[in-house]
């Protein structure tokens, strides 16, 4: 059974607490500290598994935590690291804040193991207080907390084309007879409720992942019957085969079929319908030609040609006609940008953690200004800024933590130069 949705919480593991401890040796009468440090806490981190396509596993989670740290101990013991939560999801995955609806990571493309929650870091223990004035320091640092957050988790499929039609048009007969894909075919007269993805492997060509989308109906894109859950799945497609009818089997115009997918699709997402697609007249089999009507393939190219829209005319049941269609979608996916669609992240949990803590923008002269506060050195401690994604992660969190606004508020220009904590950036402003 295939779920794509679920909603889960999650939360990492807290980090240890350093330990208060003194040197207690036969001959060491006066010992000083030696109050270990506290383990971090577990990391909740996504992995993707290419052998999973559907979000099952997560349907009754609950809530899912990673190990705590362990406590510092005496004569110097570290305590254990906590252990990480790792969870796998199909490639596709993608991880939204349940509150705000914001992208945290999505799963495709090189994100294949992606830290979500960091662990809180452990506390130091009393060893390193000790000072000159102060030699017997009985305070140690307790481990930082966790971070606890709702996510959603949404999965779209990754295939170059898809499939869509009403219910019962044959999309999964196509499927079945083009690629290695072994969709349940039956004469359901709602739709399938589960999307399959097959690869078709063209001689001459590099190939190609299609989808057979389940049956999209009028009103999908308001929430009926299932509907925005399968429109989700043609957000990654690159081309789109219109499977239509053409004997009109049920009675329905694929005419019109053609244009209530199409204005479902607008409805959801706009930009679904810039990318080129096709039509697959299916069913030419059980035409029936009757004297004075229109032959039902030519009507729909006459109705389609001048958008500039290319008619197949096929019979699933018969495989005729399915060579010379996927043939032209592979031709039309060579002239395409094949970089695979991956959202960009809009949520940076570690924010929730540090949004209430304070900063300080300061212009020392003309063109210099410093930012510090607990909020950027915190928010330093959990960024790599040698990564390029590190420092995209770091300028997102500039961005929603309200710095940016604050240096441009004091006149920040091109090529000026902000520090932080032994950091030095040059500003520019976003696009």
């Amino acid at each position: 059974m295939l779920i794509d949705n679920a909603k889960i919480w999650i939360r990492s593991g807290k980090g240890g607490d350093g330990a208060v401890s003194f040197r207690r040796e036969k001959f060491v009468p006066a010992g000083g500290p030696d109050g270990g440090d506290g383990g971090r806490g577990g990391d909740i981190i996504f992995q993707v598994d290419k052998g999973l396509n559907t979000l099952y596993d997560y349907r009754h989670s609950g809530r899912i935590t990673a190990g705590n740290g362990g406590n510092g101990g005496g004569r110097r013991m570290h305590g254990a690291d906590g252990a990480d939560a790792v969870l796998k999801v199909p490639e596709g995955t993608v991880v939204r804040d349940a509150e705000s609806g914001k992208v945290i990571v999505d799963m495709s493309g090189e994100n294949q193991r992606v830290t979500v929650l960091k662990g809180g870091k452990g506390g130091i223990g009393n060893m390193h207080f000790a000072t000159p004035t102060m030699q017997i320091p009985r305070y140690a640092k307790p481990g930082q907390p966790g971070i606890e957050l709702q996510v959603i988790l949404e999965l779209k499929v990754i295939a170059d084309v898809g499939l869509v039609g009403y219910p019962n048009v044959g999309k999964s007969t196509i499927l079945s007879m083009v690629s290695n894909a072994k969709p349940k075919i039956a004469n359901y007269h709602f739709t399938t409720l589960d999307p399959s993805v097959g690869i078709v492997d063209l001689p001459g060509t590099g190939g190609f992942a299609l989808a057979d989308i389940p049956g999209i109906i009028e009103g999908a894109s308001e929430g009926a019957g299932l509907g925005l859950r399968f429109l989700q799945h043609l957000d990654r497609t690159r081309v789109l085969i219109h499977v239509v009818d053409a004997a009109s089997v049920e009675g329905r115009d694929p005419v019109e079929d053609i244009r209530t997918i199409n204005e479902e699709m607008q409805k959801y997402n706009p930009e679904i319908l810039t990318r080129p697609w096709v039509i697959a007249a299916n069913k030419v089999d059980a035409i029936v030609p009757e004297e004075g009507n229109e032959d039902p393939v030519e009507r729909i190219r006459r109705a389609f040609a001048p958008e500039g829209i290319p008619v197949y005319a096929v019979s699933a049941a018969e495989n005729r006609g399915l060579k010379e269609l996927m043939y032209g979608v592979a031709d039309i996916l060579a002239h395409t940008d094949r970089k695979p669609v991956v959202y960009p992240t809009e949520f940076i949990p570690e924010a929730l953690e540090v949004k209430d803590l304070p900063f300080t923008v300061v212009k020392e002269d003309e063109h210099f200004y410093r930012v510090e506060g607990p909020r950027i050195e915190k928010m330093l401690g959990y960024t790599f800024l040698d990564t390029e994604k590190g420092f995209a992660f770091f300028q997102n969190f500039l961005r929603q933590s309200g710095v940016l606004k604050e240096l441009e508020a004091q006149g920040i220009e091109d090529g000026d130069t902000v520090a932080m904590y032994g950091h030095q950036f040059d500003y520019y402003k976003e696009g």
